[in-house]
């Protein structure tokens, strides 16, 4: 797989960001490029300046660990950062990310039923499965509640990274906006790096690329991260603000799939608004049973 723009794209970013005070390098007054030189990363990596101007032009296959390790501490890559440099070497070395078999990208694959069952007696808490293109797979009853502004925002399966670029809804669905967008885009780059063949990513990034600036602005940053935990904030159309904590975990037994929790603090006004979501959600007029998101 030819990966060479994004190796070089996502090194010279790293190199640009790290200022000489950071590396331990003084300053200098007649520096034409911002961050460090080649030749300083070099230094810092073990290497001769010659091996790192190949490696920056994208030629990475090959590169040891030792190589990759030394470039991770001399560009300051966070762990991150880090597991994506080593997907871009695995990459361009032909060495898929996972030995687990792939389904194809573009095959939806509804999610098994007992893990419909699982969803189903999370009650107290938002609970959904999301592929790798942020697709919506499957929701409870509170999921579908919560998610309606996105399960509303169009006729194909219902999407997280379209409904963030090109729904103006979200807008007012995420406060934090901005926040919210850099996070999504960083983790389709930290996908996108470990299969870079995925033609629904491929699409997804098509798409988003030639409808929203913004899109692409975040894109050529070449940012990377992975969901994991934290806290976000909310404004639900119908019961207001909410803070919410989320965790995510990947399904061992299914490539690509992940289960989202979100939750409020216990006796907090945002958990009082979340047992309101969910009194509504009960309600066969403006529900229907948790079920699985389909196109």
């Amino acid at each position: 797989m030819d990966n060479r723009a994004d190796v070089r794209e996502f090194l010279m970013s790293r190199r640009e960001r790290v200022t000489p005070e950071a590396a331990g390098l003084p300053p200098g007054s007649n520096r034409r490029v911002p961050g460090l030189r080649r030749s300083e990363v070099a230094v810092l990596a073990g290497v001769s300046v010659e091996y790192y101007t190949k490696l920056e032009r994208g030629q990475i296959a090959g590169a040891s660990s030792s190589v990759l390790e030394g470039l991770a501490r001399a560009l300051h890559l966070n762990e991150v950062e880090r597991a994506h440099l080593y997907d871009l070497a695995r990459t361009a070395d032909g060495i898929p990310a996972s030995g687990r078999r792939r389904r194809p990208a573009n095959q939806a694959v509804p999610p098994r039923e007992s893990l419909q069952w699982t969803l189903d007696a999370i009650t107290g808490a938002i609970a959904v499965v999301r592929n790798e293109m942020q697709d919506l797979v499957a929701v409870n009853r509170l999921g579908r509640a919560f998610y309606s502004p996105v399960l509303g925002s169009g006729g194909r399966a219902p999407n997280l990274a379209r409904f963030q670029f090109l729904d103006p809804a979200a807008r007012d669905f995420y406060p934090e906006w901005e926040r919210f967008a850099a996070m999504c885009v960083a983790n389709l780059r930290m996908i996108a790096g470990k299969n870079p063949q995925h033609r629904g990513i491929q699409d997804l990034v098509g798409e988003l690329s030639t409808q929203s600036e913004t899109f692409r602005t975040l894109w050529a940053a070449h940012d990377v991260r992975v969901h994991g935990s934290g806290v976000k904030h909310f404004h639900h159309p119908q019961v207001g603000a909410l803070e919410l904590a989320y965790e995510e975990t990947e399904f061992t037994g299914d490539e690509g799939l992940a289960l989202v929790i979100y939750s409020a603090q216990p006796g907090s006004p945002s958990a009082e608004r979340l047992q309101l979501l969910g009194s509504l959600a009960e309600s066969p007029a403006v529900s229907s049973p948790a079920e699985t998101v389909r196109p």
